[in-house]
């Protein structure tokens, strides 16, 4: 498989701009003043892998029926899922400048979710391209994509 269709069919799927948005929300929400950059790592980093397990039993629970057998469903439903995880690696490397003390615990839990709106703003304006939009609209999609997950993680930090 090419590098690029790999990247594709890892990083351009829903479980991908699902796990952003819901990694960035517990990044915003686990942090406070009184945090520091490897707590919010850790609990954010943990709470993902615990949505993202729940995710691959779930895949795997409504795939059974449909495969012929259970190690089938539980591959695919990996597979699948992995884009969960694969998106949270940029966010928490943002982090991980606060965890070395290259920056303050605040200003890592900024860049993270910085980090994390621009990757969704990417992945907007990749979804324009493949239908072959003008770079306007490709920019626009691109901005709006952003916007709205940064209004869905502001939202999921205000229930929570």
């Amino acid at each position: 498989m090419r590098f690029r269709q790999w990247v594709r069919d890892r990083f351009v799927t829903a479980d991908a701009v699902y796990g952003l948005i819901l990694y960035s929300a517990l990044v915003a929400g686990v942090s406070d003043e009184n945090s520091t950059a490897l707590e919010v790592l850790l609990v954010s980093a943990a709470s993902l892998v615990i949505f993202w397990g729940a995710h691959v039993f779930a895949g795997t629970v409504a795939g059974h029926g449909a495969e012929t057998n259970l190690g089938g469903a539980l591959r695919r439903s990996f597979g699948h899922s992995s884009g969960m995880l694969y998106v949270a690696i940029l966010p928490s490397l943002a982090l991980l400048f606060g965890v070395a003390h290259l920056v303050g615990a605040d200003d890592a839990v900024n860049l993270a979710l910085l980090v994390a709106t621009v990757v969704l703003g990417a992945l907007g304006y990749n979804a324009f391209a493949q239908r072959k939009r003008p770079v306007a609209i490709r920019i626009l999609g691109g901005i709006g994509t952003a916007l709205f997950g940064l209004l869905l993680i502001l939202l999921n930090v205000i229930v929570h």
